[in-house]
């Protein structure tokens, strides 16, 4: 599904140049569920946003379902990130002003799915989650458990292949994180490949394969028997 060969990324500080990734080489299969770990400056989120179509790697290559996503547009670049992929942080990212349906609605409306399939699937979506009785309500009116379940039913709303999670636990407290997680890996077991970056070590444990980076490069791939499984 994923193909990383040589990816670096240089950003420029001043006249530094600063390596966030150096040389990384890496293949996911569809299906597969991965946590990225690491020291803070290590490299995870910068490779998360690669991983998302949300930066472009300095140099070498990246391969997403078969397509080199360096041939593509910025336009063609959005249009992929919209119809593959999801995206899941730590603050939420809910609009204030929106309701929970509204919020969870966005990339449908952004899609132009027609208003009687984007309710359904909105209805739909809210009744997985557990938020039917909060649709009205606006993220201020939630508990951070169920803003994040608001986040996570937005991200895969467009039922994306690959879910990218930031932090996805860092705001909550240990019992909603625990929920989140599950829900989480709830989707992995419905076929969503699922990628979670975290400084959390017993989320990072439960991921079938777990990457370590430092300075800018994976330092370590462990994968659990059978964790190989996974469809390409």
């Amino acid at each position: 599904m994923i193909e990383l060969q040589g990816v670096q990324r240089v950003f420029r500080v001043g006249d530094q140049e600063v390596h966030a990734l150096r040389d990384v080489d890496l293949s996911i299969a569809r299906g597969e569920y991965l946590s990225l770990m690491g020291p803070s400056g290590s490299g995870k989120s910068t490779l998360l946003h690669v991983l998302g179509l949300l930066d472009r790697p300095t140099a070498g290559r990246y391969r997403l379902l078969g397509r080199d996503v360096g041939e593509l547009d910025d336009r063609a670049l959005a249009r992929t990130r919209r119809q593959c992929i999801g995206f899941v942080f730590q603050s939420f990212h809910l609009v204030p002003r929106l309701t929970t349906a509204q919020n969870v609605a966005l990339p449908l409306l952004l899609a132009e799915v027609p208003r009687a399939e984007r309710q359904q699937r909105v209805r739909e979506a809210l009744a997985a989650f557990g938020l039917g009785h909060r649709a009205d309500h606006r993220p201020d009116e939630l508990s951070g458990g169920q803003r994040q379940r608001a986040a996570i039913a937005r991200a895969t709303i467009s039922r994306p292949q690959l879910l990218l999670a930031d932090e996805p636990t860092g705001n909550l407290d240990r019992s909603a994180g625990q929920e989140i997680v599950r829900e989480l890996e709830r989707l992995h077991d419905d076929g969503l490949t699922l990628v979670v970056v975290t400084h959390d070590p017993d989320l990072g444990r439960r991921a079938h394969r777990r990457l370590r980076m430092d300075d800018g490069r994976i330092v370590a791939d462990v994968r659990e028997a059978g964790a190989g499984d996974a469809v390409r």
